[in-house]
């Protein structure tokens, strides 16, 4: 019999590597790459040359240099005419696969036939130093070069030769023998490491307030006025002045996000609309943002009057000619550095802190990242009729982008590299993506078009899931969503530690609103936000991709969530589950209250009557009680405390449940791309999920609009008998002991099943009886 496959581990593993090299010291280990892996490298630091030989009449030559350990080649830039050229070129040979005793550095003379063979400089591996820093750089050497036979030749290099690792200064941008394949200047500044900034973003808010002696050109009507302003690629305009005169009014606000250094200006026009399709510019104005006043606080800012200038059409061509008479605007703009600039998920922000560095509070502890390794990468494009991958990861804190260097043609990759961010809030979370490197060979341009580097795989770690100064090292899963379902691309193995300055400041910041005063000062609303989100996010996939080497715009988007508000049945079943999960307590709860009141256990029920007796009689109790259960319920569970960090769940995402067509709905573009039957089934589908929605949302309506009408006199019998219960309960009430009336209820509530009949309670079947406004609904 045929057996069925495994299913797939989707499970975070614990892992024992071997970090720092094993130097221990106390309780840290004392080298700054502590969280990686060492690496050994070969270092051959390729300085300059001085009185090569030349081959015409002039004397010089077009040299280059070629490092060359068994199979592995590297070579620098070459000279044209140069005798004394300057190279200040590093190699770096992996010590893990070393194929040759012998280093050969040798000279050569560029030629269009055959390259001329100019001396060489021999080393053996065994003499080689080593260097661990922080011990200063290698000083370089003057070497005379040999020719083939071992004989002196004419000229010197200067060269310095050592062994190290990862951690020396000279490792991001030297010359790595993996990646011996990769061809021309832009494919090896492409698999470098590097550390990118994002750019500091300001919410700009531009209030409108008036305008002031208008000239539109036609006189005898009213004019309809509005304001447009334009901020790079964002546009917004103002609704139509209500006061249609010359001189209108709006009291309006603009929010725009801007990004340092400024770089455009503000650009508002007044407008009048003069037909339906068309609009007459009626003045303008440029304001650079440079010259824009800071708020940092809620006071508010002064306004200010602007001249506006008209532009006039003459024989068909557009002159900026400025006609001097007295339109003017009159606004309030400023940047808000009070605020944070969202740019991405609330959910899972790296950052929460408002934009003027002035408000910022000191930082609260070092989060340290080791990005080791990966296991068992997925083919991600196809090179000489196999599968090959070349992974590189990017890393996301606050404003600190990390890129790791790209591991050429391996689904087992190895990095080793270690980042440190200032954390000054627990409540953050770093991202991991994992990318396969599409532009080896200069391929694509830097603002991300042609191939686009593939996701591989992300990973969320929250700091507030991690203990302070213990080393969490992990084996994450890389999952993935395709049409076809969720898939495993891999593992990323790291190693994460959150080093905590002040524990009694940390502790102080759970008392602290999450975002800056200013949100809850002067809130944002929700369309808003979403909006200038948006905004942030193309500024900073802008700017980052025109980087060198670029941080490419899929790459940003991946990790900055972008699309994931998008409409998905998958996630909406998911969050449903997730109420249900929430409610499940009270559930519990309630049918555990349940079986009490029936009986099912009599000592249970004894037990929880002679309780409330005591909680009835002694009232003071209550409180403490419930306070001193929930810390006993809490030290209880500390034994069963989660011991790795959260990872991505599939179970919990229904991303290993989901249905083939709504995954292909939810890949599907915005406006959709499927044909018109696919689209029907599907909106029929959201029809009869949104009926559902639309009955329990009445429902509500009807049990609330019932308690409304207990005293609406809707139906007058029904509000005279609650009247006059009311009237007996209050007297009642008066005269008896709060104590004795909260017994013979508790008893009530808890008595006997013997006493118990199954139909609805008095009480219920009044309620159920009260009239709604259903009967007046369509």
């Amino acid at each position: 019999m045929m057996q069925r496959p495994p299913p797939e581990d989707f499970s975070l593993k614990e892992t024992k590597p071997h970090l720092g090299g094993g130097k221990i010291s106390g309780d840290k280990l004392t080298s700054t790459y502590d969280l990686v892996e060492q690496m050994q490298y070969l270092y051959v630091r390729v300085v300059k040359a001085k009185e090569l030989p030349g081959k015409d009449v002039t004397g010089s030559c077009d040299p280059y240099v070629e490092v060359k350990l068994g199979n592995y080649k590297g070579t620098t830039r070459h000279f044209e005419k140069k005798s004394n050229p300057e190279w200040n070129q590093v190699f770096a040979f992996s010590k893990d696969r070393l194929q040759a005793s012998v280093l050969e550095v040798i000279v050569k003379d560029k030629d269009f036939v055959k390259d001329d063979f100019i001396g060489r400089v021999n080393f053996d591996l065994n003499e080689i130093p080593k260097r661990v820093p922080p011990d200063s750089p290698l000083a370089p050497q003057w070497y005379k070069l040999e020719d083939r036979r071992g004989d002196k030749a004419k000229g010197e290099l200067m060269l310095a030769v050592w062994m190290g690792t990862q951690a020396d200064e000279a490792f991001p941008e030297a010359w790595h023998s993996d990646a011996a394949a990769v061809s021309g200047t832009d494919g090896l500044a492409n698999i470098r490491s590097k550390v990118y900034l994002s750019p500091k973003l300001w919410y700009l808010r531009v209030n409108v307030i008036e305008a002031q002696d208008l000239q539109p050109t036609d006189k005898g009507r009213y004019p309809e006025v509005f304001v447009k302003a334009i901020l790079g690629n964002q546009a917004l305009r103002t609704r139509i002045s209500q006061s249609r005169t010359i001189n209108p009014m709006w009291n309006e606000d603009l929010m725009f996000v801007a990004a340092e250094p400024f770089e455009e200006p503000l650009i508002l026009s007044v407008e009048d609309r003069v037909a339906p399709n068309k609009d007459e510019v009626l003045g303008r104005c440029a304001i650079p943002l440079q010259y824009v006043d800071r708020r940092l606080d809620h006071k508010p800012m002064n306004t200010k009057w602007y001249n506006l200038e008209k532009h006039v059409v003459i024989e068909g061509e557009q002159k900026k000619k400025e006609i001097k008479f007295a339109s003017r605007i009159h606004m309030r703009i400023c940047l808000e550095g009070g605020y944070h600039v969202l740019d991405e998920s609330t959910h899972y922000s790296s950052d929460l802190r408002p934009t003027a560095k002035q408000l910022w509070k000191p930082s609260i502890g070092v989060l340290e990242l080791g990005i080791l390794s990966a296991q068992g990468l997925m083919p991600m494009k196809t090179k000489d009729g196999r599968g090959t991958t070349d992974a590189y990861c990017v890393a996301k804190y606050g404003q600190k982008w990390v890129r790791t260097r790209t591991i050429i043609d391996s689904n087992m990759p190895k990095w080793n590299e270690q980042y440190t961010w200032e954390v000054f809030d627990p409540c953050t979370v770093v991202t991991i993506g994992v990318f396969d490197n599409c532009h080896l060979h200069g391929g694509g341009d830097k603002g991300g078009g042609g191939a686009k580097d593939s996701r591989i795989g992300k990973v969320r770690i929250r700091l507030s899931t991690l203990e302070t100064d213990r080393v969490y090292t992990h084996s994450y899963p890389l999952l993935v969503l395709h049409p076809s379902g969720v898939k495993k691309m891999g593992e990323i193995h790291l190693a994460v530690r959150f080093t905590c300055s002040s524990l009694l400041n940390m502790m102080h910041m759970y008392s602290h609103p999450l975002l800056p005063k200013m949100h809850y000062l002067h809130p944002l609303t929700v369309s808003q936000l979403d909006n200038l989100r948006h905004q942030a996010t193309q500024i900073v996939s802008m700017r980052l991709s025109r980087a060198e080497p670029p941080l490419r715009k899929e790459v940003v988007e991946y990790m900055l969530d972008v699309g994931s508000h998008m409409w998905s049945m998958r996630r909406s079943k998911a969050n449903f589950f997730r109420i249900m999960g929430v409610l499940g307590g009270l559930i519990a709860v309630g049918k555990w209250f349940d079986q009490i009141c029936h009986w099912k256990n009599p000592i249970t029920t004894v037990l929880i009557h002679i309780l409330f007796i005591i909680l009835v009689i002694y009232p003071e109790l209550i409180l403490p009680t419930i306070f001193l259960y929930l810390f006993l319920i809490g030290v209880w569970y500390y034994r069963w405390r989660p011991r790795h960090p959260p990872h991505m769940d599939t179970r919990l995402s229904h991303a290993d449940s989901a249905h083939p067509d709504e995954l292909d709905e939810e890949f599907d573009t915005f406006p959709t791309s499927r044909p018109a039957d696919i689209v029907r089934m599907r909106y029929d589908r959201l029809r009869s999920i949104a009926g559902r929605i639309q009955t329990v949302v009445g429902d509500l309506a009807t049990q609330g609009e019932r308690l409304q009408s207990l005293l609406s006199w809707r139906d007058p019998r029904a509000t005279a008998l609650f009247v006059i219960f009311c009237l007996i309960a209050a007297v009642v009430l008066y005269v008896t002991p709060f104590q004795v009336v909260a017994l013979l209820a508790g008893f009530y509530i808890l008595r006997h099943p013997r006493f118990r009949h199954k139909l609805p309670s008095v009480p219920l079947n009044f309620f159920r009886r009260l009239p709604a406004r259903t009967d007046c609904m369509l």
